[in-house]
C-alpha cells in the first residue's frame, strides 16, 4: 500500500487537501482510506459524511476512518492493569475503572501511530491518505516510534533477556531486584508494535505532501518542514499552495494581497520545482463538489526515496563520505556528534540520533560540510579495525 502524509502549518487547509487528495484518487478508481484523528469531526463536515470509530464509506473507493483515541486509550491501559495484576496487588494498588480514566498527553499521537500500522498493514486499500497534525507537532510525531524504541533498548537491552532464568537467583546475589518478567514481555511488545510504524514510515511507498497559503509566513514554514522531514529521511511528494487567489484583481484592494502570494508562488516554483495550487473558492470548502473544484491531484505513483548514500573515495582521498540531504540548512544551525556507533545529528530545531552504516562504524569522523543542501560527513578508516590489504 502507498502512504502518503499530509501536513502543513497550522490554518493552512490541511484536512481539506487532504480529503481532496483522496477523493481525487478514488475519483480514479484507487481504493483509498482517509484517516484522520481530528477531535472534531472535520472530515465528515469537508466529505457529507458523519465519520468516527467505524469506517464510513464515502464513494465506492473512497472510506474515512477517524479512531477514537480516548477509547483507545482506556483499553490499553486496561489491558495493562490486567497484564501487571499481580505487581499491582502487591503493593496495593487500587485499579482504575475505565469510566474514569481520561486521556493523557501523548495518548492521541500513540493512537494516531496505531492507526497508521493498522491500516498500511491491511490489504482493503491501495493508498492510505493520512491527515497529520500541524506540521511541528507532526515532526515530533512522526520521530516517536525511532526514538522510543531507542530508549527500550537503552533501559531494557533485550540480550539481557538471554539470562532471564538467571534472574531470581542474580537478585538473591546481588541482593538487588531485577525486572519482571511482564516488564520485558510489555517491552518486547512495544518494540514490536513500534517496529511495525517504523516499517511503514520508513517504507520506499511512503511520502509526505506539504500545504501552506502563499505568504512569507507560509515560506518558513514550508522550510522549516522539509527540512525537518529531510532529517527523518521522509520524501516529499508535491508542495500544494493552498488558498491561492484569482489574478484578476487588477483595481480591487485585493491586489495587494495576490502580489504578495504571486511573489511566494515564484519563489515556490525555484525551490520545490513543480509547485500543486489549490483555488480560494471564497468560502470554507465543503461537500464533494467544492472538493472537486479544488483539482488537487491525487499522488504520484511513487515518489524519489530519500537515500543516504556512502560514496567510496578511498583510492583518491583516503576517506569514505556520507551525504545526508539537508535542503534548507543553514551552516551555522548545524551539529554533529560521534556517540558510539550513532551519530547523533542537529538541524535547527530538529535533532535525530542516527544509526552509522556498518562499514562507518569501523571509521573515524574526519570531518564535515554543508553544500548545496547536502551535508557531507567524512570518515577515515581506522587501521586498527579495518581489514588491509596484503
Amino acid at each position: 500500500m502507498r502512504t502518503l502524509m499530509i501536513t502543513g502549518p497550522g490554518g493552512s487547509g490541511r484536512s481539506t487537501v487532504a480529503a481532496a487528495t483522496a477523493l481525487q484518487a478514488a475519483a480514479e478508481g484507487t481504493r483509498t482510506l482517509l484517516l484522520s484523528t481530528d477531535r472534531t469531526d472535520t472530515p465528515g463536515a469537508l466529505l457529507g459524511t458523519p465519520t468516527g470509530p467505524a469506517p464510513a464509506r464515502v464513494t465506492p473507493h473512497l472510506t474515512v476512518w477517524r479512531p477514537d483515541a480516548p477509547a483507545a486509550f482506556r483499553q490499553d491501559l486496561a489491558a495493562f492493569q490486567q497484564r501487571a495484576a499481580n505487581v499491582l496487588d502487591l503493593l496495593g494498588a487500587s485499579r482504575l475503572d475505565p469510566e474514569e480514566v481520561t486521556p493523557l498527553p501523548g495518548a492521541e499521537e500513540l493512537a494516531l501511530l496505531r492507526a497508521i500500522r493498522d491500516a498500511a498493514l491491511s490489504d482493503a486499500h491501495d493508498l492510505l491518505v493520512v491527515d497529520l497534525p500541524p506540521a511541528p507537532q507532526a515532526l515530533a510525531l512522526l520521530a516517536l516510534p525511532e526514538e522510543l524504541r531507542r530508549y527500550l533498548r537503552r533501559l531494557l537491552p533485550p540480550e539481557r533477556q538471554a539470562a532471564r532464568a538467571l534472574r531470581p537467583v542474580l537478585g538473591r546475589l546481588a541482593g538487588v531486584p531485577m525486572p519482571a518478567e511482564w516488564l520485558y514481555e510489555t517491552a518486547a511488545r512495544w518494540d514490536v508494535e513500534l517496529a511495525a510504524v517504523e516499517a511503514v514510515l520508513g517504507d520506499r511507498r511512503t511520502a509526505v505532501r506539504l500545504v501552506a497559503e502563499p505568504g512569507p509566513a507560509g515560506t518558513d514554514a514550508l522550510r522549516a518542514a522539509r527540512l525537518g522531514l529531510a532529517l527523518r529521511a521522509l520524501p516529499v511528494e508535491a508542495v500544494v499552495a493552498n488558498r491561492v487567489l484569482p489574478e484578476d484583481t487588477a483595481g480591487s484592494w485585493l491586489a495587494g494581497p495576490v502580489a504578495q502570494q504571486r511573489k511566494a508562488l515564484d519563489a515556490w516554483r525555484e525551490e520545490y520545482g513543480e509547485l500543486r495550487t489549490a483555488p480560494h473558492l471564497g468560502h470554507d470548502p465543503r461537500g464533494l463538489d467544492d472538493l472537486t473544484a479544488l483539482a488537487v491531484p491525487a499522488p504520484a505513483p511513487d515518489t524519489p526515496p530519500a537515500d543516504w548514500p556512502v560514496t567510496d573515495r578511498i583510492a583518491d582521498d583516503g576517506v569514505l563520505v556520507w551525504q545526508i540531504p539537508l535542503p534548507g540548512a543553514v551552516r551555522e544551525d548545524i551539529d554533529l556528534v560521534r556517540r558510539g556507533d550513532e551519530l547523533v545529528v542537529t538541524a535547527g530545531p530538529c535533532r535525530r540520533v542516527v544509526p552509522l552504516p556498518s562499514a562507518l562504524r569501523r571509521c573515524t569522523v574526519e570531518g564535515a560540510g554543508l553544500r548545496d543542501g547536502d551535508l557531507r560527513v567524512r570518515f577515515t578508516p581506522d587501521p586498527d579495525l579495518w581489514p588491509r590489504t596484503p
